[in-house]
């Protein structure tokens, strides 16, 4: 047998809070992603039940005013970009390289930086509460209610310069997603073998490098009105403030897509896996990805269908809005076929993945109606839209992100989620949800208008309102029973194996969880369930990843032969992705507040670029070939 000698840095045997400030590794960089979103989750919980509070009788005064608007601005905002976008990026930061059988990221310093400078902006925006009052004009920020004349404080300044930080952690993400995906996976593992949560998120990631740089654009405009007096959305000055509604949702209805395409990934894992049976129309599944990401750029103008655009232009694009449904539709039919005469298994993951697809299909059918010109004339400002964009991203991408987080919790920690307590907050979050935003399609029809804090009694709404607020309270205490499960699991959860659900691809061939270079040898793929290859037909190669963390992998053959496997060198882990993120940050408060963190901030950049470039990627590396 040759030995497989892996050549640790010596922070990787290390623990303590240096080891995760300077990691590189692109599992705890995925499990800072989650915590972070987590830690904003349970801020945007708490601004929904303040909304929901303030709405649940008629002339409520809990709430009022500004007030409302900041909280209603910042829950939006929090819930799209510190919340589901992050915690997608955490789940794929985690599991798409063990997925395609890498040992890290294409680039692990720039992904470190991606993670540093999501929550120094999430911390960033949320900073504005404290210095002079948060954003006010809606988590879209419609001009010209964002210009100097109606939103005089800093709220606006946060939330332009803070979008812009986690714009940057978006488009280096992404960057490091495709670059990844396409470069690095396993010998045999060819795009049509690929896992299929691989698939949309390196779709989402061409999505998020497409999209992103039309709200960059339409921000840096934004703050150019704001401070040097220009007048690109003024039109009383010979500006247009359709411009930004253009600019915005070119970004704002792929994001839509960008939060839900990798959570259909999540389902498209799941529901095999726990059927005991291959997902049905792989094909159809993963092209029906492209096509959504590609339908998903032509259809951003039905969310203009009120501001007057000429009758071929809203037509074009109603029909193109009810085109993107085809390709969804394929996946809802290949989801349902595979569950069909599977063996299924009613394990928590299996519940919240199919909860998924019921309640993605209602959030679809309103967007159908929605995307009807004479239809949404009518409801376009009501709480039917509210309801619509809750079913498909609450209900669709938050029900899809808590099914991966217990399919993948044992694969992360070692320990299973508890299955009683699982069971208890599936049921509250299911229950919870539909009475929060069903009754909301009502409210709509009824009339009830989106962002107003308050309403006359007599109206018809009363009920409705009290309804949807004790849905909230059900909603959060689901989200508590979860964190206690997970708080538990932690400390005292039972021990998971290595493969605790059978697993159908390269993640569970690892061990729970798996060493810090992932694979021992670089594992062989002979078909789109490589796990059950080895399993279960007979493949004589060896298990590819060493059984426990360890610095030293055990001896083995090559996986294609028996020649020796090569020293394995990690990247070494580096405070300078930190330092820049800082620096940005820093650089973005002197904008906003005082001169004097300006030069700060760009001192700490230039710092974190120059010792970034300077610091060699693989020390290990290059002192082992010096020893030659």
């Amino acid at each position: 047998m040759a030995s497989s000698t892996v050549a640790l840095p010596r922070v990787y045997a290390e623990r303590g809070l240096l080891s995760w400030l300077t990691t590189v590794d692109h599992k705890r960089i995925g499990i800072l992603y989650i915590l972070g979103a987590g830690f904003f989750a349970l801020i945007g919980g708490l601004e929904a039940l303040l909304i929901r509070i303030q709405l649940a009788v008629p002339n409520n005064r809990v709430l009022v005013g500004d007030a409302y608007n900041q909280v209603l601005t910042m829950h939006g905002t929090t819930m799209v970009f510190l919340v589901v976008m992050p915690v997608l990026a955490g789940l794929g930061n985690y599991v798409v390289p063990l997925m395609i059988g890498a040992r890290d990221m294409a680039y692990p310093r720039l992904n470190a930086f991606g993670v540093w400078m999501f929550l120094l902006g999430g911390i960033f925006l949320n900073l504005s509460f404290l210095l002079g009052g948060a954003p006010d004009a809606g988590w879209f920020g419609y001009a010209p209610l964002t210009a100097k004349t109606f939103s005089r404080g800093t709220g606006i300044d946060f939330w332009i310069l803070g979008l812009q930080l986690l714009g940057i952690s978006s488009i280096t993400s992404s960057i490091n997603f495709v670059s990844t995906i396409l470069l690095l996976r396993a010998p045999g593992l060819t795009l049509n073998r690929l896992p299929l949560f691989a698939w949309t998120t390196m779709v989402t990631s061409f999505l998020i490098l497409f999209a992103m740089p039309s709200v960059s654009a339409a921000l840096f405009l934004l703050f150019l009105d704001r401070h040097l007096g220009t007048h690109f959305f003024n039109p009383a000055a010979g500006g247009d403030p359709l411009l930004w509604q253009h600019l915005f949702w070119f970004f704002g209805h792929p994001e839509v897509y960008i939060m839900i395409l990798p959570a259909m990934g999540i389902v498209s894992e799941v529901l095999p896996v726990f059927s005991r049976k291959p997902i049905f129309g792989y094909t159809a599944v993963a092209y029906s990805s492209v096509a959504i990401g590609f339908i998903g750029f032509t259809v951003w103008a039905h969310h203009m269908f009120a501001v007057g655009l000429p009758d071929v232009v809203n037509a074009f694009f109603s029909a193109a809005s009810m085109l993107v449904a085809v390709p969804t539709a394929i996946k809802v039919f290949n989801w349902i076929s595979t569950i069909w005469g599977g063996a299924v298994r009613y394990r928590v993951p299996f519940l919240f993945a199919a909860a998924f697809v019921a309640l993605f299909v209602i959030g679809g059918l309103s967007g159908l109606f929605l995307a009807s010109v004479p239809v949404d004339w009518q409801v376009t400002d009501t709480y039917f839209v509210v309801a619509h964009f809750h079913y498909t991203l609450f209900g669709g991408s938050m029900f899809a992100i808590v099914a991966g987080i217990y399919y993948w919790f044992p694969k992360i920690t070692g320990r299973f989620l508890d299955e009683r307590l699982g069971r208890l907050h599936f049921a509250l979050q299911f229950i919870g949800f539909n009475l929060t935003f069903f009754p909301m399609h009502f409210l709509g029809l009824a009339g009830m208008p989106r962002r107003v804090y308050t309403y006359a009694a007599g109206l018809g709404w009363e009920g409705l309102n009290l309804l949807a607020t004790v849905g909230a309270f059900l909603l959060a205490l689901s989200f508590v029973v979860f964190f206690v499960n997970i708080a538990r699991s932690l400390v005292a959860g039972e021990r998971a194996p290595d493969d605790p659900w059978d697993g159908h691809t390269l993640e569970w061939l690892t061990s729970s969880p798996p060493p810090p270079y992932n694979f021992a040898r670089i594992p062989v793929v002979h078909s789109r369930r490589p796990a059950w290859d080895h399993k279960y037909t007979g493949n004589p190669h060896p298990r590819p990843v060493a059984e426990a963390p360890t610095a030293q992998a055990p001896g083995g053959d090559g996986p294609e032969g028996d020649s020796e496997a090569e020293p394995i060198h990690l990247p070494a882990p580096s405070p300078w992705p930190l330092i820049l993120a800082a620096g940005l940050t820093v650089f973005a408060l002197g904008l906003v507040t005082h001169w004097i963190f300006i030069p700060i901030g760009l001192l700490l950049f230039a710092l974190g670029l120059a010792r970034w470039v300077q610091q060699p990627l693989f020390p290990e590396a290059e002192a082992h070939g010096a020893h030659s």
